[in-house]
């Protein structure tokens, strides 16, 4: 597989900004045009992403050795928060559907290995999140749990879930769910996301920025105003800085962001790098052209 290095200008922290990683490259992958534009997910280990198209029809895992292609699955709204196991085998992805004009969601996983597919959650009007706790696929419907195990054992759920609906945040724990409002209930609650150590809830307010609080609330820290962030570990965090002209985007920056404050941006202004994805050693990004893009770092 042929990839394209970039100029070190790309690979290094600007001026005056924290050096809280060391990125050694940056790729571009060259991923199928005909059946993808963006990277849904990549796996923990980091030897292969998850692509969909811009409506998030699809999935096709690709190999980022082998340059080795395999569509999973041709379903409608696949590629929207596609889960991978933490052992990378498993796709836990939605299947969209339509009936007597309502909008349906089923919860579906596939073994990579084995091929073999089964579904989870039935088409529901109310899937409000998806999530994977070790062996066992979750999902929340109108504020109940359901679970199930994707490989051998019984299904166990020893974290909270969080989930959101109509842009108010939830908290599903020992089997009840409450609303969980940090910043007060006068906000869009987006793009909400556990801890590894599920200690803490990462979340956005739509239109005021990143934030972390405790799981009752408390403790509220202000990330700055970023969007689409993702846990790196437990105490730091990847997300995109961007701009718009009210139409399109103009700008956006891949950056790492700390608990107390400290921020490295990884990415040039040559580059409109968007929905950063982190793994082992790598974060995955998009840009709205379609191309895809590794950064490589230790820490």
């Amino acid at each position: 597989m042929k990839k394209v290095l970039f100029a070190l200008a790309l690979c290094v922290s600007f001026s005056g900004m924290a050096q809280l990683l060391n990125v050694t490259s940056i790729e571009k992958i060259n991923i199928p045009e005909s059946n993808a534009n963006k990277v849904a997910a990549i796996s923990p280990q980091g030897d292969y992403i998850l692509v969909t198209t811009d409506y998030n029809c699809g999935l096709t895992k690709f190999d980022l050795a082998t340059g080795a292609s395999q569509v999973i699955t041709q379903a409608q709204g696949a590629g929207f928060d596609a889960q991978i196991s933490s052992d990378g085998k498993t796709v836990v992805y939605r299947e969209r559907s339509t009936k007597n004009h309502l909008q349906m969601t089923a919860v579906k996983c596939r073994n990579l290995e084995t091929g073999a597919e089964q579904q989870l959650v039935k088409p529901t009007h109310n899937l409000q999140a998806v999530a994977i706790d070790g062996n066992t696929a979750i999902a929340i419907d109108k504020g109940k749990m359901s679970k199930k195990a994707i490989a051998e054992g019984k299904a166990q759920v020893s974290v909270p879930v969080l989930s959101t609906q109509n842009f108010y945040m939830y908290i599903t724990q020992n089997g009840k769910t409450r609303m969980l409002a940090p910043k007060g209930s006068g906000y869009r609650y987006i793009w909400a996301s556990l801890s590894p150590d599920a200690s803490k809830v990462l979340f956005c307010c739509s239109g005021n920025g990143a934030y972390v609080c405790n799981l009752d609330g408390s403790g509220l820290i202000s990330l700055g105003n970023y969007r689409a962030p993702k846990w790196m570990g437990n105490d730091m965090v990847v997300a995109m800085d961007c701009k718009d002209n009210g139409e399109v985007f103009t700008s956006s920056e891949v950056v790492v962001l700390d608990l107390s404050g400290d921020k490295q941006v990884l990415t040039g202004d040559d580059v409109i790098a968007m929905y950063p994805l982190p793994a082992d050693g790598k974060i995955a990004f998009s840009t709205p052209t379609g191309e895809a893009y590794i950064i490589n770092f230790t820490k």
